[in-house]
């Protein structure tokens, strides 16, 4: 007859196998974890290049747009934004080159980001007459397609 319960044997076996289901378990726990802290890094570091982009878009004016700007984010980041503003050959219209460094002490490099975009802004027209100058042109343009299409 034999003792009832198990042999030392089948006890280290049990042990192998808890053991690596525990290891298995836990670097996928830490996994979602560090993926999680990614995930809302990044979201957090786009609302701050969004703000600084809003800046940009809601300033009327041109001469301050190109010192460039900072400012310190709810988290502790730094952001440093500028701008180059570059004019197109229609009137008011404007090429401008958006970059933006975002600043966190508990990261060795900053993020950066650059952005063109066009935008449509009467107010930063720096010459009166350049600007019906590029009128102008538009004008005759629009008249010279008006005058093929019918033609």
């Amino acid at each position: 007859m034999r003792p009832a319960g198990f042999t030392l044997l089948e006890v280290l076996v049990a042990l192998t196998i808890f053991a690596f289901v525990t290891i298995v378990l836990g670097s996928a726990y830490l996994n979602v974890l560090i993926s999680y802290d990614a995930v809302s890094r990044g979201v957090q570091v786009g609302e701050d290049f969004a703000f600084a982009r809003q800046l940009v878009l809601t300033e009327p004016d041109r001469k301050k747009l190109e010192k460039g700007g900072e400012f310190d984010t709810v988290d502790g980041r730094h952001a440093r934004w500028n701008v180059e503003i570059v004019s197109t050959t229609t009137a008011d219209l404007f090429n401008v080159t958006f970059s933006c460094e975002l600043s966190d002490p508990a990261r060795p490099e900053p993020e950066k980001l650059v952005q063109n975009f066009m935008l449509l802004r009467p107010t930063w027209s720096i010459d009166a007459a350049e600007r019906g100058k590029l009128k102008e042109e538009a004008k005759t343009r629009i008249l010279e397609l008006r005058t093929k299409k019918t033609s």
